[in-house]
């Protein structure tokens, strides 16, 4: 990526609109005036209404609204023109190859205008990382999430730790630069102090269930139970569509069938899985074998007992009943008189719909369970947890070291891996991967 090229793309959503925005950033994007009429600046941050023309031509491309950011006042700290004209394929092509041929520009890569915001001071990493989860969200829950992050205040924690380590590192350098002056012990057992205070803050940090990550790749749910118990209906009801086969013949599921939902806001990944029971057939057996995986890494666990067998219960389904599950008997219509039973949670139909409303409440409910109290703002992304580890090992070797010059080795290390999370340290390294996975247009 050439910081000096000026870039340009579609910024709104690809394909037929009634508007589409065009983003041009650069030392030359003020170029774009040469084909207006008025060919003058605009008021910076004002629309302006403008007719677009072709410059070998002079023909008409379209009237549309130009917003003018002069550097560095604007998204990227660049010169950025912001063109709204109307969305048809021949407009945006016209358009396009005429920008084409200003030898400065070029089309922007995936992530290009993010990514210099970050080199040009407006954003830091955690910021661009969150405004790439705004755009991606997909429920309220994750809206709030990534808006939380984008404000900034997972950087602004971050750079309160990066405070004390700057401090305690200037503190133990002193140490060193005066070691042949009597300083007061009281300024290494403080610096000792402090940091075991951190490595306890940054622990607590770290012990949150995984719930902002949960977030943002949606909580895990397992259908799980015997064959024909109804748990592909269960599934087709709650995803709302014919998402999994339904037959009377046991073991039609062999595979784990997953559907996105959103629950109360909540990202949500349901899973169907194979029907529990003693196999010998290589195919079936396989897929219990990838059930039992499901349950064992899903965050809520939906046993479903088979109504027509009640009160008999599966007795390989029981023994998967732990601190996340909803014991559920299906098939209620069946029953004569269902009864309340110790243990089971509900008695639904899901070929009537009886019992699933109460059902969702409750799969609600544990998801508020679970994000509740986690203490804001949530670890994000996998990146931030293992440069978190890193710098808690590095404060902790920083208690054992032996001199003062190694406890501030330690120190510094742990200052940067602190540092790479928010982009305060070098990281070319890790910026491609980190802006690879954003749309073009940001």
């Amino acid at each position: 990526m050439k910081q000096a090229d000026t870039i340009f793309a579609l910024a709104s959503a690809a394909g037929r609109a009634g508007v589409a925005v065009v983003r041009i950033s650069g030392s030359e994007a003020r170029q774009i005036f040469s084909l207006c009429k008025p060919r003058e600046l605009p008021t910076p941050r004002l629309a302006s209404l403008r007719n677009l023309h072709n410059p070998e031509n002079g023909d008409l491309i379209d009237r549309g609204l130009l917003l003018w950011f002069p550097a560095p006042h604007s998204f990227t700290g660049e010169d950025v023109v912001e063109i709204h004209i109307h969305g048809g394929r021949a407009v945006l092509e016209a358009l396009v190859g005429c920008l084409r041929k200003f030898p400065s520009f070029r089309l922007a890569e995936a992530g290009e205008f993010t990514r210099r915001a970050f080199e040009n001071d407006k954003l830091d990493l955690t910021e661009a990382e969150a405004l790439a989860d705004l755009v991606n969200a997909e429920t309220e829950a994750q809206r709030r999430q990534a808006l939380r992050q984008f404000e900034g205040a997972l950087s602004q924690f971050y750079e309160n730790w990066r405070l004390q380590l700057t401090k305690i590192l200037a503190h133990l350098e002193a140490l060193i630069d005066f070691s042949d002056e009597d300083l007061p012990k009281e300024v290494e057992e403080k610096n000792i102090s402090e940091i075991r205070l951190l490595i306890a803050e940054i622990t607590r940090h770290l012990d949150d269930r995984r719930c902002g990550e949960r977030l943002r790749d949606g909580f895990s749910v397992a259908i799980l139970g015997p064959p024909n118990a109804g748990k592909s209906s269960l599934l087709n009801v709650l995803a709302r569509r014919e998402a999994a086969i339904v037959s009377s013949m046991a073991g039609t599921t062999r595979d784990v069938v997953e559907v996105h939902l959103d629950l109360g806001g909540y990202p949500v990944t349901l899973a169907d899985t194979a029907g529990l029971r003693e196999s010998r057939e290589t195919i079936e057996g396989e897929g219990i074998k990838r059930a039992l995986a499901r349950a064992e890494k899903a965050d809520l666990k939906l046993l479903v007992f088979d109504g027509e067998k009640w009160p008999a219960f599966d007795a390989t389904t029981a023994k998967l009943k732990s601190d996340n599950t909803i014991l559920i008997v299906n098939k209620a219509d069946l029953i004569a008189a269902p009864n309340s039973h110790a243990g089971i949670d509900l008695f639904i139909s899901a070929q009537t719909g009886q019992g699933i409303a109460e059902l969702i409440d409750k799969i609600i409910a544990a998801i508020d369970i679970y994000f509740t109290n986690v203490g804001p703002p949530a670890l994000t992304r996998a990146r931030h947890r293992a440069a978190l580890e890193e710098c808690s090992t590095h404060l902790q070797c920083a208690l054992k070291a032996s001199a003062a010059e190694l406890r501030a080795e330690d120190v510094r290390l742990a200052l940067r891996a602190l540092g790479r999370i928010t982009g305060c340290v070098d990281v070319e390294d890790l910026l491609d991967v980190i802006f690879r996975d954003f749309c073009i247009g940001k």
